[in-house]
C-alpha cells in the first residue's frame, strides 16, 4: 500500500513542477528577468548611455507583472527621465503627466511627490527651451507656471520636520520665477542646462501634444475653419 502511494506521489510530480512553473514559478522567473533589467538599466545610466538604460527599463517592463503596480510606476518614471537625455524632454514631460494621474489615485504618496517633483523640474526645462527657441510669451509660460503651481505644491505638503526636501522645493521655485521674469538676452547668456542639452524643435512638438490631446469635435471645428481660408482642398488661392 505503502509503495503504491510513493507509485502515486511521484506519478504527480511533474504535474506539480509543472503547475508550480505557470503560476507561482512563472511570475519568480518574470520578477528575477525583470530585477536583471533593473540592474542594467541602473548600470548603464551611471555610465550615462540614456538610450541602453530606456531599453533595459523597456525589458523590465515587458517582463513585470501588471500586477505590480508601484513597482510598475517606479520604472516608468525612471524611463520618462532617462527619455530627457536622449532629446525627448516633451514625450518625457507628457508621460510623467500621464504618470501623475495615476499615482494621484493611490496611496504611495511619497512616490506621488517624486513623480511631481520630476514633472515640474521636466516643465521648468521645457519653458526654459521654449524662451530660447524664441515662442511667442503665452507658450513659455505655460509650463513655466505648471512648474511653478507643482513646486509651491511640494513645498507646502513637506513635513515641516523634513526641513531640506522644503529647501530645495522653494530653491526650485525661486528659480522657476527668476527665469519668467528674465529678459531673453538674459536667458541666452545663461550656460544651456544640461537637461536641455540634445532637446530641439520643443515647441513644434509641445504644441503637436496638445493638438493631439483635444478632443476630437473640437478638432474637427478647426479643422472646418482652417478649409475655408487660405488655399483651397484642390491647392489654389481663395
Amino acid at each position: 500500500m505503502k509503495k503504491n502511494l510513493l507509485i502515486f506521489l511521484w506519478a504527480l510530480a511533474p504535474v506539480a513542477l509543472l503547475a508550480f512553473h505557470f503560476g507561482p514559478g512563472q511570475a519568480g522567473l518574470a520578477r528575477e528577468e525583470a530585477k536583471t533589467s533593473i540592474q542594467a538599466a541602473l548600470d548603464f545610466e551611471a555610465g550615462e548611455q540614456w538610450q541602453q538604460a530606456i531599453d533595459s527599463y523597456n525589458d523590465a517592463l515587458a517582463a513585470l507583472p501588471d500586477s505590480e503596480t508601484a513597482k510598475r510606476h517606479q520604472l516608468q518614471l525612471a524611463r520618462a527621465n532617462a527619455r530627457i537625455h536622449v532629446g525627448e524632454l516633451p514625450e518625457a514631460m507628457l508621460a510623467m503627466e500621464h504618470l501623475l494621474d495615476e499615482t494621484a489615485k493611490g496611496s504611495d504618496k511619497a512616490l506621488e511627490k517624486k513623480v511631481r517633483s520630476s514633472l515640474a523640474n521636466a516643465q521648468y526645462h521645457i519653458g526654459w527651451l521654449m524662451r530660447l527657441e524664441l515662442a511667442e510669451k503665452k507658450e513659455w509660460m505655460e509650463p513655466l507656471d505648471k512648474a511653478r503651481q507643482n513646486f509651491r505644491l511640494l513645498a507646502e505638503q513637506t513635513d515641516k520636520t523634513d526641513a531640506k526636501p522644503s529647501e530645495d522645493h522653494q530653491k526650485n521655485l525661486e528659480a522657476v520665477v527668476r527665469l519668467a521674469r528674465m529678459d531673453l538676452s538674459e536667458v541666452q547668456a545663461l550656460p544651456l542646462p544640461k537637461k536641455c542639452e540634445g532637446n530641439k524643435n520643443v515647441c513644434s512638438k509641445c504644441q503637436g501634444q496638445k493638438k493631439s490631446n483635444k478632443p476630437k469635435d473640437m478638432k474637427k471645428k478647426e479643422d472646418a475653419r482652417g478649409a475655408s481660408v487660405g488655399k483651397r482642398p484642390d491647392g489654389k488661392g481663395s
